[in-house]
């Protein structure tokens, strides 16, 4: 089921309806609705994945309360064995198991040799790499005791299938998210109403700027060989913001329906696009991936603290893993290399650090030294954004070359119609005055009321008239 979808509108207003009017004053059968409910948002693809989400569930949850009950630490890392065995071998055969076979028979066919190699017609669960990597987490943390296992099965079903953010994130943390299961909810009309403007520009930045950015990127990047250099980079900056609009605007519409509940979830995006070093940028871009990935892989692996080589060879692994998490396909890997290649300077000369506070802080304006900055870091993060969108190798090669040495040529110019990119400059301009907020429509209640309801009206209007024709959000593929 869509977040931009009819069906989802009916579904919402429902679920909110029997959860705070009908079994409101039952917090079990509070957690039991959400449960069902996420159970029919997620079944609306294909009612066969919801097996796998339970068998997942099912084996984590009792890993886990026996590994409360285990001292022995042979014990302890077996029982954790078979969390990591089944979330990460469910993973691996419907994500990339045609992968490896393809890669296997090119790699014989590089010393001459021809095979035929055999796939499977899989189909990929939606959401498999979110929810894996949840629950994934909780066994981890259970078995380095800093969490106690629930007793409680439906508020761990709840928890891994938590419907807002079960298909595309945030990754939450058990520590954070299993915690407010436990905890009466009361309904809070500041939050919800908070949680309304969120889902309301989520939806903007996904209807307005991502699916009518998508007309044109895709376009561009098909058809890139009938194309001048200029109108490729012109394709790049739309995919950029694209990607960026289709996937933040899935989190502020999840963050902002779970407040609608009583729920509290870590927030994913943080203007990553003001960002003046590709360090900072990876603190604001998929914030719940990059510290999942900082938590249970690069801290274990030592971190920062070892040498040079370590610190070289940690930094890799880290961003080649997040490539290949994002999809079976080499240009993701490349793409994780690339951003490893962005990194490693700064942190080789211990300046990954340097910017952890917001840009122009407590100023309208940036100075030009952040002005540069900014534009940098968009820039090669541009470059990555190529790798991410090519459909193969020779593809992202092909478009750079094509930018490279056409860049004045006499080809078609492609370029977008001029609602698209005012609202990509509405878009930009609020979220700078808003970058120290948690989200662009964080607005205090001592506003002017009038300026707020005006403003709530232009974004319906907006989504209403300008609204690009509805498509999947980008990351349901990962």
């Amino acid at each position: 089921m869509l977040f931009n979808s009819i069906e989802f509108a009916i579904f919402l207003p429902i679920v909110f309806v029997l959860y705070w009017f009908v079994v409101n004053k039952n917090l079990k059968l509070q957690n039991l609705l959400i449960v069902v409910a996420s159970y029919i948002f997620y079944g609306w693809w294909d009612w066969r994945f919801l097996l796998l989400i339970f068998l997942s569930c099912i084996v984590d949850y009792l890993v886990g309360n026996a590994l409360s009950k285990q001292e022995d630490k042979i014990k302890r890392k077996f029982l954790l064995s078979i969390s990591i065995t089944l979330n990460l071998g469910l993973l691996g055969f419907f994500k990339y198991f045609n992968f490896f076979i393809d890669s296997f028979a090119d790699a014989f066919t590089l010393f001459g040799q021809s095979i035929n190699p055999t796939t499977l017609n899989i189909i990929l669960p939606v959401g498999i790499s979110f929810y894996t990597f949840q629950a994934l987490s909780y066994s981890i943390d259970v078995y380095r005791r800093k969490l106690e296992p629930t007793k409680d099965l439906i508020v761990f079903l709840a928890f891994v299938s938590f419907f807002p953010q079960l298909v595309a994130g945030p990754i939450e943390r058990a520590t954070n998210l299993l915690s407010q299961f436990y905890v009466k909810r009361n309904f809070d009309y500041t939050q919800a109403a908070d949680g309304m403007r969120q889902i309301l520009w989520g939806l903007f930045k996904k209807k307005v700027i991502a699916d009518n950015c998508s007309i044109y990127a895709n376009d561009i990047f098909t058809n890139y060989h009938d194309y001048s250099g200029f109108t490729l980079v012109i394709g790049a900056i739309f995919f950029a913001f694209q990607i960026y609009c289709d996937f933040s605007g899935y989190s502020d519409i999840a963050i902002g329906t779970a407040r609608l509940f009583g729920f509290k979830l870590m927030q994913n995006f943080a203007f990553p696009y003001f960002s003046r070093d590709i360090a900072e940028f990876w603190r604001r871009w998929h914030i719940s991936l990059s510290t999942w990935f900082r938590d249970y892989l690069y801290i274990p692996l030592g971190g920062s603290k070892g040498g040079t080589l370590m610190k070289i060879r940690n930094t890799f692994v880290i961003f080649v893993v997040s490539g290949f998490w994002h999809g079976a396909n080499w240009t993701f890997v490349i793409w994780g290399t690339l951003n490893a290649l962005y990194f490693l300077p700064l942190l080789l000369l211990n300046k990954n650090r340097n910017n952890t506070d917001i840009a122009a802080a407590n100023k309208i304006l940036p100075s030009i030294k952040e002005v540069f900055q900014i534009v940098t870091t968009f820039s090669l993060t541009l470059v990555a954004w190529i790798f991410f969108r090519a459909e193969n190798v020779n593809h992202a090669f092909g478009y750079l070359k094509q930018i490279f040495t056409n860049f004045f040529q006499s080809y078609n110019l492609n370029l977008p119609n001029t609602s698209t990119v005012f609202f990509i400059l509405v878009l930009i301009l609020i979220e700078w005055l808003q970058r120290n907020k948690l989200h662009a429509l964080q607005i205090s209640d001592d506003s002017s009321k009038i300026l707020r309801r005006v403003s709530y009206f232009l974004i319906v209007i907006a989504i209403y008239l300008f609204g690009g024709q509805q498509q999947s959000f980008i990351y349901f593929q990962f």
